[in-house]
């Protein structure tokens, strides 16, 4: 047994060098010389094989002849379903490189290095298809834009649906309050023997203990126009405001005023924010005040200007009211009345209404290549860009270069100056607001 034990082993080893087996009675080559030599083996099949079943196999080594397992058979079954895969793996490589030149083959280079299709090629549907996806892309696309500013125009028709709705409702409230106010106060005579002394009480008039804005000053008398504390929401803190009381019958809040250059409008958005400069001079009031103001009642607007030469006229809108902070203080102006022109609804392309507050370091406006407060030196509800900026820099003489001097863009003669030329500035510019049916 040793002696084929031996031959067994090195008939294993041979058969990592490459043995090949061969079916139908055929002999097995052993490719390997120097393995012929050390060990002669032959590995063949005995006799013809079994109908359906597999054939025998055994090894000679001389002197001895070893019986293999007839399972060994399968070896060549193996060999062959490898071989077939084999070829199947090439044949689908072979067939989708071909399909691959087919198609470069059926498109040429158009212009501005797009591909177009070959008359008559394969890919011509496929390119046909991709036409008619890019068109449903830029459709959509065109519709998603419409359907942008149509919720844009809706979102503020809701906030000034909204703004009425809360001051009615405001309005009605303080009205009930002040008849039942006025029913306590005309309360005599009516207590019962335990309260004899309310008999010796007078009727009183309704006294208002907090003032929402400077019309109310006005109706308790006061005529003088001057600083004045108001608490437009009693939800928020007071703060005082300049009152005009003589303009137009008076009772005006100012929000802002330009007189001189003493105050810097090249400001940040927490400026414009909180509000600067002095009540009595050059100021802005603060975008959240002015907020709480125009919240408070429905609010008309009046601008008032002034240029060098001694010109005086102004703007009047009949609804003016401004978002809050997270609506980015979003400006919201009425029908247009004066002697100034109409320089908020100066046309399609610059239109101040419904636009949100920007500053040099804020930048909300409709400008896609760069920030319009940083460009014309100041905060102000920009387009793209402007057609009026009252807050602009203060010039005491004609400048050149940038237009960002307090400008109105439908004041007499604005617009005869060259792109190049000298540019005028205006001299005063006052903004102030009051309740719509106030009356002096």
């Amino acid at each position: 047994m040793k002696p084929a034990s031996f031959c067994w082993l090195s008939s294993a080893v041979l058969a990592a060098y490459g043995v090949l087996v061969v079916a139908n009675n055929e002999t097995e080559e052993i490719k390997d010389e120097t393995a012929r030599e050390a060990c002669p083996l032959r590995l063949e099949s005995r006799g013809k094989c079994e109908e359906g079943g597999e054939c025998p196999y055994q090894v000679s080594l001389p002197p001895l002849t070893i019986q293999l397992p007839r399972q060994l058979g399968r070896i060549e079954e193996v060999f062959k379903e490898v071989q077939n895969l084999k070829e199947m793996v090439n044949s689908l490589k072979k067939s989708c490189q071909d399909c691959k030149l087919q198609a470069d083959d059926s498109r040429d280079p158009g212009r501005n290095g797009q591909l177009s299709p070959s008359p008559g090629s394969l890919g011509e549907a496929d390119d046909n298809r991709v036409r008619e996806l890019e068109s449903e892309v830029n459709k959509l696309s065109s519709d998603l834009k419409n359907a942008k500013e149509e919720i844009d125009l809706l979102q503020g028709r809701l906030e000034k649906l909204n703004l009425v709705n809360m001051n009615n409702i405001e309005n009605y409230v303080d009205s009930k309050v002040a008849n039942l106010t006025s029913v306590v106060n005309s309360l005599d005579g009516k207590c019962s023997s335990k309260c004899p002394i309310q008999e010796q009480i007078q009727s009183r008039p309704v006294q208002h203990l907090i003032y929402k804005d400077c019309s109310d000053y006005y109706t308790i008398g006061k005529r003088s126009s001057e600083i004045y504390r108001v608490t437009p929401d009693p939800k928020n803190s007071s703060f005082e405001v300049f009152c005009d009381m003589e303009t137009m019958g008076g009772g005006w809040t100012v929000l802002q005023a330009r007189l001189d250059g003493s105050t810097n409008f090249t400001r940040t958005w927490r400026d414009y924010k909180v509000g600067f400069g002095n009540l009595r001079r050059e100021f802005w009031l603060g975008n959240d005040k002015i907020h709480l103001l125009t919240k408070s009642k429905e609010m008309i607007l009046r601008i008032d200007l002034e240029d060098f030469n001694g010109v005086k006229l102004y703007a009047l809108y009949d609804q003016f009211y401004v978002a809050n902070e997270f609506l980015r203080y979003r400006l919201h102006i009425g029908n247009y009345n004066g002697t100034a022109g109409d320089a908020l609804h100066f046309s399609k392309h610059y239109n101040h209404d419904l636009k949100f507050f920007t500053t040099p370091d804020r930048d909300n406006d409709r400008y896609p290549s760069g920030n319009c407060g940083l460009y014309y030196s100041s905060g102000w509800w920009f387009d793209a860009c402007l057609s009026a900026n009252l807050n602009g820099k203060y010039y005491h003489q004609k400048y050149r270069g940038v237009r960002n001097g307090i400008f109105w863009g439908t004041w007499p003669g604005i617009s005869e100056a060259q792109p190049g030329g000298y540019k005028s500035s205006l001299k005063e510019a006052k903004m102030m607001i009051r309740p719509k049916h106030f009356k002096p």
